[in-house]
Parts: structure tokens; sequence; C-alpha cells
């Protein structure tokens, strides 16, 4: 199942992106502004409101107050597919939650999608789960196209505010910035670095985000720009996990793969869901924000699990490299930010993935368990 859905994600064009809106029905706002934000399940690749967890190829649009519907890619099977089935099972799902499909790359599929809504989270795009073929079909055009179909359909329909969940890879890819100093909202990503070392991810992004907000000056439009760090945290299905849980499992599990031993921003996906109402309610127009509390060297990481689950195999492959990605949050902590402990995001994380199933000794296919292409180093010589 799970190298099927690789394939699957390599593949899809229109399902690399994922968006939430909130709908305004009978003169009355979708989200009740004076209360707090709620728990929303989210890693780089997907996002959960409230509880309702939304996949990485999705369009999420809230009709009346408490309602959702969620538009799947054209590759998904929907209500029949294992990964969504968890969906109808959460609270007031059957009522409240309806499964369509869409072609993010359809444009008019989007503008359709966004019809009556008040606001919009475009929360992801794809992450390479191995080798790149074609950068362009596989990266460049569903993050930035998929991008700017989401900005015009906005303007289309009147959308308030939008929310582009872009990365930390948008920021911290800068080699002309200090290494001794914390990177904040200012430093960006050297497209020019990003091109010759071959980082198609962060370029899409970099382009992608900077285009959101090029496009809010000139039209209007209401774009906030977020940047998470490495997402970890508990799942709420196990069908499909994303590149980040591919990551963490590795690094507990132990393999044949050599990783490196960065400086890593880390946040809990429950923050991630915390800093994107927050900002849906407070941050101005134009605003870019970064969402990472922790920074830590991953063989410091792998010691910190290691001494709270000492059972497991852990990686021993990593190599030495003289690079920081280390982020500041400080910009989203004035407005009210707060994040849990690095040790709680751990151990609900390792727990959730002990339950799950997917720290057993080999995947169901036999084979041992692999670092993403996207985190190795050096890459494999396929």
């Amino acid at each position: 199942m799970e190298m099927e859905t690789e394939k699957e994600e390599r593949r899809g064009r229109g399902g690399t992106l994922a968006i939430e809106g909130v709908r305004q029905a009978n003169g009355k706002k979708g989200p009740n502004t004076n209360r707090q934000p709620e728990s929303v399940d989210s890693t780089d690749n997907s996002l959960a409101v409230g509880s309702m967890r939304v996949t990485r190829r999705s369009l999420v649009r809230a009709g009346n107050p408490g309602s959702l519907e969620l538009f799947e890619d054209s590759l998904s099977r929907v209500a029949g597919d294992p990964k969504n089935a968890f969906l109808k099972q959460l609270d007031n799902a059957p009522e409240n939650l309806n499964l369509f499909k869409a072609d993010m790359l359809d444009y008019e599929a989007v503008t359709a999608a966004f019809s009556g809504c008040e606001g919009v989270f475009h929360v992801a795009s794809p992450v390479p789960i191995d080798k790149m073929v074609d950068k362009e079909t596989e990266m460049m055009a569903p993050t930035v196209n998929g991008t700017m179909n989401v900005l015009k359909a906005c303007s289309a329909m009147s959308v308030q505010k939008l929310i582009v969940v872009s990365s930390g890879a948008a920021v911290t890819l800068n080699p002309n910035w200090s290494q001794d100093k914390l990177k904040d909202e200012n430093c960006w990503s050297d497209k020019q670095f990003c091109k010759e070392n071959e980082i198609w991810y962060a370029l899409a992004k970099t382009e992608a985000e900077e285009m959101a907000l090029e496009y809010a000056e000139k039209s209007g439009l209401h774009v906030i720009t977020f940047c998470p760090g490495a997402v970890f945290g508990p799942l709420l299905q196990s069908d499909v996990i994303n590149i980040t849980t591919k990551y963490l499992r590795y690094i507990i599990k132990g393999g044949p793969d050599i990783i490196n031993n960065k400086f890593w921003p880390i946040v809990d996906v429950r923050d991630v869901a915390d800093a994107l109402l927050l900002l849906y309610h407070k941050a101005g127009s134009s605003q870019r924000y970064i969402c990472s509390e922790h920074q830590i060297d991953i063989k410091d990481l792998i010691d910190l699990i290691k001494s709270m689950y000492p059972d497991y195999g852990y990686a021993d492959k990593l190599v030495d490299v003289d690079y920081k990605l280390a982020m500041s949050s400080d910009k989203l902590k004035n407005l009210g930010w707060q994040a849990r402990t690095l040790e709680e995001t751990l151990a609900d994380s390792v727990e959730s993935y002990e339950k799950s199933g997917i720290l057993l000794l080999q995947d169901v296919d036999g084979q041992p368990c692999r670092v993403p292409y996207f985190y190795r180093m050096p890459p494999i010589q396929e």
C-alpha cells in the first residue's frame, strides 16, 4: 500500500496542494474569532481543522458553521480509499463532511471550490519521495502554478483572506546569511544556490511564496505566508504517512542510509495547527511568519529519543555538515503563539507510531527501513 501510494504521489499533478476555506453563511462568519485556536493535525503535507484532518491532495471549505467539504484530486478514490476512511469516523463527520474530487492545476475546479468561501488555507505541495525524473511536472508546476491558481481563484471568488503555507526551506538555504545569526522573516533561500544544488523543493517553495506576496501587493488580496520547520507529532492515520514522519521513523529504526547531522528546526504538528488559526484571526496582510520552536542537531535528537525509548535501533550513519538551518519564531510568538516542549512532541510521536505499527522491525514488504530520497546524504547513485 505504501509503495503504491508513493508512486501515486509522484505522478499526481493536481493533487499536490491543500486548502481549507471558511464559508460565510446566513450573514455569520464561519470561525468564532473569540475562541481559542483548536488543535489541528498538520504536517508539511496535511492539515486538520478541529478534529478533521485533510490530506495533501485536498481542498477544504467550510459551509455552514461546523460543516466541511473535502475536494480530493482526480487520482484519488475518495470515499472508498483506505487513506480517507478515518475521515468518516471522526466526530460529527457523517453530518458535516462531504468528499469531492478536484484537480489543483485546473483553475475552473479551484474557482468552483472557493465559491462562497470567506477564507482559504493553501496548505501543501509535493515533496519528492524518490529521485525526481522531471522537476517541472513533479515539483515546479504543481507548487508554483497551483499557487497561482489559488491566488486568482481567491480574487475571482472575493475570498477575504488567504494563508499560504510555505516552508522553512524557503527561508534557510541562504549561504550569504551569517551562520551565527538565527534566520528570521527577512531571510529568503537563495534561488541560484537552490538551482546549482538541485534543491527543487526549496526553489519551488521560494518562488511560490514570493509570487504570493507580490500578488497580494498588486491585487490587494489579504495574503499571509507561513514557514514551518520540520513537522513532527502524533498521527491521525497510518495508511499514508508523509515524508517527515518517514524521516523520524528512520531515525528511530535505523537503516542503511546516510543522513546529514544538521542543526534542524522542529515544530509540533498541533502547534502548527494552532499557529495557522492564530494567523487567520490576527495577522495583517502581506506578512510572513516562521513557525519553529526547537533547534537541534540530528545526533542530539537521536540521543534524546534514545534516552526516552532505548530499545530501538536508531540511525547510526551520520555525516557532519557545517550549515545551520535554525530559524527564529519571535514574530509569531509576539502574536501569542506558544509551543509544546520537544520532549512532549517526541513522546507523543513515538507512542503514536507504536500504536499504528509503523515501527515494526521490518516494513510490510520485508525491506529495511529507508530514508526518503529527499533526506539522503549523499544522494544514492541509482
